[in-house]
Parts: C-alpha cells; sequence; structure tokens
C-alpha cells in the first residue's frame, strides 16, 4: 500500500526534514509513526498525500509512483485517503452533517448516495443522533469523531492520522483508538502519527520510529 524507497527531504533553507527512509507498509496493515517534535511524521504523511514531494528517493501509495502522477489525477488519488487532524479542522458554521457530507459533494455523489454515506459513517463513530447540531456544542472527542467519520464517509482504503489524540485525555484516547483499529478490522490500512509512548506499548503494533529525519526503529514496542 505505502513505500518509501531512500527517500529524502531538503528544504531551500537546508532544513533536511528526511534522510534516506525505507519501509513498506502492506495493505490492510496498522502501524504508528512517532518521533519528537520535527522528526519528519508530519513531512512523511504530506509525500504519502502529494503535498509535498522527495529530493531524493521514491514514493508509491496503492500502486501509484507518486512522481509521476499527473497533477489532474492528484484529486481523484486523495479521494481514496481519509485524513484526520489534531484539530479537527470542522467547519462551524455548518452542521454535523454538513461537515461530514463535505467530500461527499466535492466529488459530486448524489444527494440520496450521500445521506446514506454520511448517516452510516456518523453511525460507525456512535454520533447518529448529533447530525443536526453544530460542532461547537459538542466535546472535543465528539469532535474528533466527526472528523473521523469525515474521513471514512468516502471509503478510502488508506486513513491518515495527525496526532489524533494529542488534545484527549486517556480515556477518550482508547475511545478513537479503538475506532481505528474497527476500521482497520474491516481491511482498511491505517498510519498514525503519535508521541504517545504508553498508547504506542497499549495497541501492541508496527512502530516507525523517526529520530531527526531517520528511521530509527521498524517493529512493536515493548
Amino acid at each position: 500500500m505505502i513505500r518509501f524507497e531512500t527517500v529524502s527531504k531538503r528544504y531551500d533553507t537546508g532544513y533536511e526534514a528526511l534522510a534516506r527512509v525505507d519501509f513498506e507498509v502492506q495493505a490492510g496493515e496498522m502501524v504508528f509513526l512517532t518521533g519528537h517534535s520535527g522528526a519528519g511524521k508530519s513531512t512523511l504523511m504530506k509525500m504519502i498525500m502529494l503535498m509535498e514531494q522527495p529530493s531524493l528517493g521514491q514514493v508509491f501509495v496503492d500502486g501509484y509512483h507518486l512522481e509521476t502522477m499527473p497533477k489532474s489525477q492528484i484529486p481523484y488519488f486523495r479521494r481514496n485517503i481519509g485524513v484526520v487532524f489534531q484539530n479537527h479542522q470542522l467547519l462551524f458554521d455548518r452542521t454535523v452533517y454538513d461537515n461530514v457530507a463535505l467530500p461527499l459533494q466535492v466529488a459530486g455523489y448524489p444527494h440520496q448516495e450521500i445521506g446514506k454515506r454520511v448517516r452510516a459513517a456518523l453511525d460507525k463513530v456512535d454520533l447518529l443522533d448529533k447530525e443536526r447540531s453544530n460542532p461547537v456544542v459538542l466535546s472535543g472527542g465528539e469532535q474528533q469523531r466527526v472528523g473521523i467519520a469525515r474521513a471514512v464517509v468516502n471509503k478510502p482504503s488508506l486513513l491518515l492520522a495527525d496526532e489524533p489524540t494529542g488534545n484527549l485525555d486517556p480515556e477518550l484516547a482508547n475511545e478513537i483508538m479503538t475506532l481505528f483499529r474497527q476500521f482497520n478490522e474491516v481491511g482498511t490500512t491505517v498510519m498514525i502519527a503519535t508521541h504517545d509512548v504508553e498508547l504506542l506499548k497499549r495497541m501492541n503494533k508496527r512502530v516507525l520510529g523517526l529520530v531527526q529525519g531517520k528511521l530509527v526503529h521498524d517493529g512493536v514496542l515493548w
């Protein structure tokens, strides 16, 4: 599903965000990405979404060699990737339903199909009764679940989450991780960036550890 071959990223300022990174994530795998602030986690995820290009090396996602992808195909490629952010990035002038429906509206789905998919996604995150609420009245954990519903409403084969539990207490963080595990159990490939070492140990999944842009760990944390 994801393959990095000797990938480096050096910005014009001279800062090297990634240095000769090699790894492969199989379809249907759940993997965590960890490292200190500035270790290269966000840069790596941006490359998967084609928001950044490597300075050296090659990135392959879902069979596509990203460097050779025509610009016209990028929006369609991104529709198959769900993204969950730490700060939710919800629109507070729209209802929960409208926030989750947005990716489907952009993709041009018919109205009836949008309704079915949005309610199915909200049901999965246990927020079906909040569809007409404004996100501003929801708790932090509920807002994050709205963000997850929006990320999976397109039924993507790949789900990326950048510090999705960073602002949540341990109990809510566990609830969010249970959701990610459930999506993974039905075949979705999941990559989650986090610096929460205790969470990584509890999840007992493969961890890719970055230090100053270099991949220094690949395996389960004990």
